[in-house]
């Protein structure tokens, strides 16, 4: 048997002996050699046919594009002094699922620093995007500690936060920018393109852990914004500020506005609005600061509109200054409604019409007047059209057509009433008388070029409108209180009712439109007060004054020499304007 054994062949085994059909080990080597096709084929595509996809998404997970801010540009005064610059700061950001993982007492810490509660700070961590802002426009020592904590996730970015020197007496002419650095309101808005400039880019390398280990290449470089020279005078601003905030604590008014224009170029010199915001803090602003009364704030002007009518009527020769207009009784009755003088007058010139501010007498005038030359008038100084200063929120006003005009409505247009006009275009609309009987263009940025002026009214009827101004704040008229010892003032008082609902209520606007000095005016200066209630409502009694102090000292401050002696002023006895 062991003989027998020895003779068995290990291949013919019974034992070894494979009992598989022979087509099973073909099948299976089959299965394998279109196995091993199937990823050739599958390398070669990946590695001919789609390299620049694959490519795109290696590098999308470690490649970056960074922004690289451009530095908005400066906003200064016509003499240099910075109104609005940029500030560079830091802004904190995070990657959730890093920061999470980071010990308590830390994540406490870096709530502390943000000024946030611990709370909060995880629910903005609790979320689903792979980035997320902590907080913007946090100052660099903050920043720096920020970092210092070492949490994973954590990110600073470069940015700019926008800051004011002139806080509230400057807020409604510069503006302000929002967390990214686009203009709001004022001259950051309405410069927003030439301010802004254009950001750059560059392309880097980072780690897993969101560190820079290479830089790439540079995209695109930054662009810094546009510098911005204003027309306005920041000494100036601060004296119109100063007294209109006195005149508004003084007669306990809701709000005020002034502006001062230079006659020669049209720049804006100063424009106030009270009340006011410091747009460096803004976290309780209102709508009643923010409202920028001076452009976007129409009134109905009252008798400031009055020298307008009696220049058309000079102008057309209906009338002279000499002419005598019989006011008496000091009323007069249109349809049925009745027009009243606040004091009866008798007979008037037309001089003494502008210096008693007699409704009567210029009613008198518009009516020898078709409508439409009124209109004409009235349109080509702007009223109830769209001002062109380029700045955001200048309202038209109103002024119907004068197809629907009825005799009692162009009576009391005449005097400034159912008409409605912001303070800026009452202002400019001043140039005439100031400027001899063209008028310009206003600009809020500096200008070293005289614009050419168009003609409204002859040199004539303008220097005699000049004087019967005048005439206005002398001896007897109603503006005696916007006089100024050395220097001759003209300019006219204004009173109105407020319509509220379309109804006239028992509140007041008082202004006052005037230009110094008169032999060779230099500023016109415009004051509104309104709802005063303490001390009076007329526009003589509660903008007059404002009006005085503001050109006195604006006047010095252009070094305007005097243009008549400096004696005692007359006693205050002026008459009270007809609304």
């Amino acid at each position: 048997m062991s003989r027998a054994a020895k003779t068995v062949s290990f291949s013919s085994s019974p034992v070894l002996a494979v009992k598989l059909p022979v087509w099973r080990s073909k099948l299976v080597l089959f299965f394998l050699f279109v196995a091993f096709f199937a990823l050739l084929v599958r390398a070669l595509w990946l590695q001919g046919m789609t390299t620049e996809f694959l490519q795109k998404q290696g590098a999308s997970r470690y490649t970056r594009t960074l922004e690289l801010p451009a530095t908005r540009g400066k906003i200064t005064d016509r003499n240099g002094e910075v109104l609005a610059s940029s500030v560079p700061v830091k802004a904190i950001w995070a990657i959730p699922d890093d920061v999470l993982d980071a010990p308590k007492e830390k994540l406490r810490e870096l709530a502390g620093l943000l000024e946030m509660s611990e709370a909060e700070l995880r629910k903005k961590l609790d979320s689903d995007r792979q980035f997320v802002y902590l907080r913007r426009q946090v100052e660099q020592d903050v920043a720096d500690k920020v970092v210092a904590l070492g949490i994973a996730g954590i990110e600073t970015r470069k940015e700019y936060k926008r800051f004011y020197p002139e806080g509230e007496v400057m807020a409604h002419v510069v503006g302000f920018t929002n967390v990214e650095d686009v203009g709001q309101e004022g001259i950051e808005l309405a410069s927003q393109n030439n301010l802004a400039g254009k950001t750059g880019s560059r392309r880097v390398i980072k780690d897993r852990l969101g560190r820079i280990v290479e830089d790439i290449e540079s995209i695109r470089e930054p662009h810094d914004g546009k510098e911005l020279t204003l027309s306005i005078d920041s000494k100036i601003q601060y004296i119109a500020y100063t007294h209109l905030k006195e005149a508004l604590e003084k007669h306990k008014a809701k709000a005020g506005g002034a502006v001062v224009l230079d006659v020669q170029t049209g720049e804006v010199l100063a424009l106030v609005n009270l009340p006011s915001f410091n747009p460096n803090e803004r976290s309780v602003l209102t709508g009643a600061q923010l409202r920028n009364r001076v452009m976007t704030d129409t009134f109905e002007p009252g008798s400031t509109m009055k020298p307008f009518t009696v220049a058309l009527a000079l102008e057309t020769g209906r009338v002279t200054p000499d002419t005598i207009i019989q006011t008496a009784p000091g009323s007069m009755t249109i349809g049925t409604a009745t027009i009243h003088d606040a004091h009866k007058q008798g007979a008037l010139t037309v001089a003494q019409v502008i210096q008693k501010s007699s409704n009567i007498g210029t009613v008198k005038m518009a009516l020898q007047m078709p409508p439409q030359e009124m209109w004409e008038m009235f349109t080509t100084l702007g009223f109830g059209q769209q001002p062109k200063f380029g700045f955001p929120g200048a309202v038209a006003g109103r002024l119907r057509n004068f197809k629907t005009w009825r005799p009692i409505e162009q009576a009391t247009m005449s005097y400034g009433h159912g008409i409605s006009v912001s303070l800026i275009q009452i202002a400019r609309a001043y140039m005439i008388f100031a400027r001899n009987g063209d008028t310009i263009p206003l600009t809020f940025q500096k200008s070293a070029e005289m614009p050419a002026g168009h003609r409204v009214i002859s040199e004539k009827t303008a220097l005699q409108m000049r004087l019967m101004l005048e005439s206005a704040t002398e001896l007897g008229g109603t503006g005696t209180q916007a006089r100024i010892a050395g220097y001759r003032v003209g300019g006219k008082t204004g009173t109105a009712h407020k319509l509220e609902h379309g109804r006239y209520v028992n509140k007041y606007v008082g202004d006052f439109v005037g230009f110094a000095p008169v032999s060779n005016p230099r500023v016109i200066v415009a004051v509104m007060i309104d709802e005063p209630s303490s001390g009076g409502y007329y526009g003589g009694t509660v903008a007059g004054p404002v009006f005085s102090a503001i050109t006195a000292n604006v006047l010095r401050s252009l070094n305007v020499p005097p243009d008549t002696a400096v004696t005692n002023l007359i006693p205050d006895t002026s008459v009270q304007e007809s609304m």
